[in-house]
């Protein structure tokens, strides 16, 4: 599990690929408005919702896909937007895809998940709010 500002910093930096599982399309939402913030800071943003998946709607110019299965590209990070009890086959999703990290936002504790991921080699950062963690750690640009 990542928890220094240090462990922080350098999976952010490091990262290219972010892919948000549980996105809406509504701009209201947190998981909306974290996906925007991250885009405008550079990472390239993958939304991941079945359900706009199916109705092929795009959310911040991007196509969504029903799972990070069918991403096609290499995922750094994995930004969990789901319940506590709905992230194992999140997980499991992540594992498969190859990704690099799950990051569970501010209020999401599965202790098993994040067991499992780091078992299978990926990092985690859990209960905490990406954009949050970003503004705090990383200089800012332009």
């Amino acid at each position: 599990m990542l928890t220094t500002d240090q462990e922080i910093r350098d999976l952010l930096t490091s990262a290219r690929t972010i892919a948000v599982v549980g996105i809406s399309d509504d701009p209201e939402r947190d998981s909306y408005l974290v996906a925007e913030f991250l885009q405008r800071q550079g990472y390239r943003v993958i939304p991941v919702n079945p359900r706009l998946a199916t109705l092929n709607i795009q959310v911040l110019g991007e196509k969504p896909y029903a799972s990070l299965r069918d991403v096609p590209e290499k995922i750094d990070i994995v930004d969990i937007f789901r319940r506590p009890e709905t992230v194992m086959p999140v997980v499991e999703d992540a594992i498969a895809a190859g990704a690099g990290a799950v990051w569970m936002q501010l209020t999401i504790v599965n202790e098993e998940a994040a067991a499992r991921a780091e078992e299978a080699g990926l990092k985690v950062v859990m209960n905490r709010c990406m954009a949050v963690e970003h503004r705090r750690l990383m200089p800012k640009q332009g």
